[in-house]
């Protein structure tokens, strides 16, 4: 078994790119966030436009994110993911220095973690997307449908924790998904199973049920 984790309201309880924009970017990054709503520009395109923006020196963006939050039952969580064998990894259309920063401060800096890279410095600041593909039905920066790939290229069974529009597509490569927010909503309208979630002590919890049934043979998704 496999977890993979997206971050922004999922791990983290609250949008710390949008804070972080609010905080520290020029305004007119509430254009751009206008323009991908209606579909006039992809979500890769709106984070590359987004990031530079921002303008704060490295210590500012330190200062703000170790302020951020996360789901308390996380560290929990992963402690027993340690436990039982199962490996867990962070996959973002964020940016990998921010969650960095999050991660380590909750002492949780051993997760690897696939995000958008960070460039620059205060007056350039940019981001790389090295994760990105042509045609990447999400059009983000990080393309989770190939990385969920590779990640169960061993045919472990593949758990997908998510809550936002870049997990629609990865959701239906899931052996087991656990969904809130739009996330939630995407895959209840296309009668696709899931787990409902509030913390990550809800997803221990079906784990545990479902960890020794499931070992080696298809899951049955069942929505609760």
């Amino acid at each position: 078994m496999r977890v993979i984790c997206s971050f922004e309201s999922t791990v983290a309880l609250d949008d710390v790119r949008r804070a972080l924009l609010t905080a520290f970017a020029d305004p007119s990054w509430r254009d751009i966030e206008a323009q991908w709503e209606v579909g006039e520009i992809t979500a890769a395109e709106r984070a590359e436009r987004q990031v530079a923006l921002i303008h704060a020196t490295d210590a500012e963006l330190n200062g703000f994110l170790d302020e951020a939050r996360i789901d308390p039952a996380f560290a929990r969580f992963v402690g027993w993911c340690r436990s039982a064998g199962i490996d867990v990894s962070i996959v973002s259309d964020g940016v990998d220095r921010f969650i960095e920063r999050i991660l380590s401060s909750h002492g949780l800096s051993h997760l690897p973690i696939v995000a958008n890279e960070l460039m620059g410095s205060k007056t350039r600041r940019s981001l790389a997307q090295p994760w990105s593909r042509t045609g990447c039905a999400a059009g983000s920066g990080v393309c989770k449908c190939d990385v969920a790939v590779l990640e169960s290229a061993d045919d472990r069974l593949l758990v997908y924790v998510g809550a936002g529009r870049s997990d629609f597509c990865v959701s239906a490569r899931a052996d087991v998904l656990f969904a809130r927010g739009e996330l939630a909503q995407y895959a209840a309208a296309r009668k696709r199973g899931y787990f409902a979630f509030q913390t990550f002590d809800d997803i221990a919890a079906v784990l545990v049920r479902l960890r020794g049934p499931l070992h080696g043979r298809p899951v049955l998704q069942v929505v609760r």
